[in-house]
This record gives C-alpha cells, structure tokens and sequence, in this order.
C-alpha cells in the first residue's frame, strides 16, 4: 500500500470512528432524556382517547355511527365543583357520548352549561388550535364516495395521493373534511409497508379505525421537549411535506411542513404539524375555555399523574387544572387527572394509572 492510500485509509477510519462516536452521544442522550422522564414518572403509558367539544351530541353520534362506521359505546352526564377544576369551566354540565371505532374511542362532549362558542369560520389549517382524528380506511374511493352521499363538507379539493419522491410518506392517500360543527377530520389510507401493520389486514370493513391526533405547532423542538422529554413518548417517525398534492390535502397555499410522529406504547399517535411555510397560523385564542366547539383534548394514561403534575406546574400556562383532581366517581373512566396544555394550548388530560387508583386512599 502507497503511503498516500494509507493515509487516505487512516483518515476514513477517524471519520468512521468520529461518526460512531456522535452515534452513541445521540443515542445516549436520547435514553438519558427517557429515562429521566421515567424517573420522574413522567412516562406515557397510552394514548387512551382523543375528545371534542359539539354543539350537539345525538347529531354528532349520528355523523359519526352513520356516516364513518363508528360504534355507540356508552353514556354520561357529570357536574360540579371537581369536574369544574378538571376542565377550567365554572358551573359545567357535560354530556359524554363515548364512540369507539376498531380498537380507539372517542369522546363527543356536549356542554349543556354554559353555553359554548362556535367554531371559528375562517379557520384554516395552519392556525394553531388546529387539531384532528386520522380515520384509517381500506378502501379511499370507496370512502370519499360515502361522505359524497352523505353531502360532508370538503376541507381538501379532494382526496390527495402523496408523491413517491418522498420516501416517508410517498403512497399515501389522504382526505380533509369537516364534521357538523366544523371540526376538521381526515381519512387516511396507507399503501403495503407504511403504518401500522394492521391497517393491511383487509376484511370487508371500510372505516378501521384512528391512527393518530394531529395537531398544529410553532416550534418542533419545544413541542418535543414537553411530549417526548416531559412525557416520554418517543418519536416514531419524521418527515418534511410540500408540494401541490400537500397544498390541496391541508388547503394551504404554499404549505411546506415539518411532520413529526410520536408514540406510546399503546393507542394512537399524536402527529406534530409545524407550518415552515407559510408561517402566518394564528396562536390558540387567549380566552379560549373547554366548553367552546374550537377544543379537542387528548387522554393518556401517564405513570405517576402527582409526579407529573409537579414536573408541569413550573411551565408558562401548562396547567389547565389547579393541580390532580379526584373525582368523586370512574362515570369518565378515570378517578384522578390533571388537566394540562402543551407550549401551544393544545388540551391534556393526563389521567393515573389503574393500579395507582387502586392503591391510592
């Protein structure tokens, strides 16, 4: 070997060494960050349910059982003073119709007190408070052909397949759309070797089930240092959208996308949607209550909900509720929660784990 291949072989080497070395710095970084949430007992056991606030529930149980093939699962209706501090609204009567699609629910929380605010009409979907359901399906003419029949109203010019030249999400098929109060929705169907392997396994059903929330953010980086390092989900995936088929999907000119998803290790995902262009979404609305149409909240079941909470109450404006609520029974399904909003409003409910119900006086 000549003296200059050998140098040349020597120089790759540190280059390959160099490499692996910042390969293991990430990914320790990444465990210490894990296991540092675990440790303050901040680990995301699931997504339990994803809810929302309607004008109506019997007309928005209608939509959701007759038109996108969800189930009626059950029924209730609370009030008083911990339900008040739980979501943030003085003098509440909430009506939940709970719906459950394959394997994920859905709560329609109907606000007989005190009256809710509408959806805001000129809303688009760059603005902030921006969140939605990926209803999976196995069959996307098929499925748009439905909500055709049934007169829904489009947020997309029409159903969008993504490009192949993007490797993430090329094959993709995808449709926005709006329910009775407006709230926008989507319709997603993976091709072979994209999604969860579940949504390949065929049958006769058209609608299968949630595969993920996703909701609007200003800044990748801060959302990610309040779900994955205050939380502990991880992330499961990235990309980066544009291109017309993306412009017609979300119904924003110019729309270029950083996308990013993230996991627990049961239920839906929660999809973070940063606008790199254009950048003119507008900020959740300060005066904003959970009893208006405009709110969604995402329920996870987290480790320690007490740990949780203290972890969160330093934080500008992350706290919906005073603190852990005990409620008085399970009619929600849950005995203790803390209300929560991440660095843009988006709504939590982080609720405890049944065995430290159990244990808990």
């Amino acid at each position: 070997m000549s003296a200059r291949a050998g140098l040349r072989e020597r120089l790759a080497r540190a280059a390959r060494s160099r490499w692996l070395r910042a390969w293991l710095l990430v990914s320790l970084a990444a465990k210490l960050v894990l296991f540092a949430a675990v440790l303050a007992g901040a680990e995301a056991l699931a997504v339990e349910r994803v809810g929302l606030t309607v004008g109506e529930a019997e007309r928005s149980a209608r939509f959701f059982s007759e038109v996108l093939g969800f189930e009626r699962v059950s029924e209730t209706e609370v009030a008083g003073p911990d339900y008040e501090r739980l979501e943030g609204v003085f003098n509440l009567r909430m009506r939940v119709v709970r719906m459950r699609l394959g394997q994920e629910e859905l709560d329609l929380v109907d606000y007989l007190a005190p009256a809710s605010q509408p959806f805001p009409p000129d809303t688009r979907g760059n603005d902030r408070w921006f969140q939605h359901i990926a209803i999976v399906v196995s069959d996307m003419p098929r499925a748009y052909a439905r909500l055709r029949e049934h007169g829904v109203a489009h947020a997309s010019s029409g159903p969008q397949r993504l490009p192949d030249w993007n490797p993430d999400a090329g094959g993709i098929q995808a449709f926005y759309f709006r329910d009775p109060d407006g709230h926008f929705l989507e319709l997603i169907q993976f091709p072979p070797g994209k999604g969860d392997p579940r949504w390949q396994r065929g049958g006769r059903d058209l609608f299968l089930g949630i595969d993920h929330t996703a909701i609007v953010v200003a800044d990748t980086e801060a959302s990610l240092r309040f779900y994955r390092d205050r939380l502990g989900l991880r992330v499961a995936g990235a990309s980066e959208n544009h291109g017309v088929e993306q412009e017609h999907l979300n119904g924003v000119f110019g729309a270029r996308l950083r996308i990013t998803g993230l996991r627990a290790p049961a239920g839906p995902g929660i999809e973070l949607l940063e606008y790199r262009t254009p950048r003119d979404g507008r900020a959740r609305p300060a005066d904003a209550r959970a009893s208006d149409l405009l709110h969604w909240y995402t329920q996870l079941r987290v480790r320690d909900v007490e740990a949780l909470g203290r972890g969160i109450a330093s934080l500008p404006n992350a706290l919906v509720s005073p603190g852990v609520v005990a409620l008085p029974g399970a009619e929600l399904g849950f005995g203790r929660a803390l209300g929560a909003a991440d660095p843009d409003g988006h709504v939590l409910r982080l609720c405890a784990a049944p065995a430290d119900e159990e244990t808990t006086p």
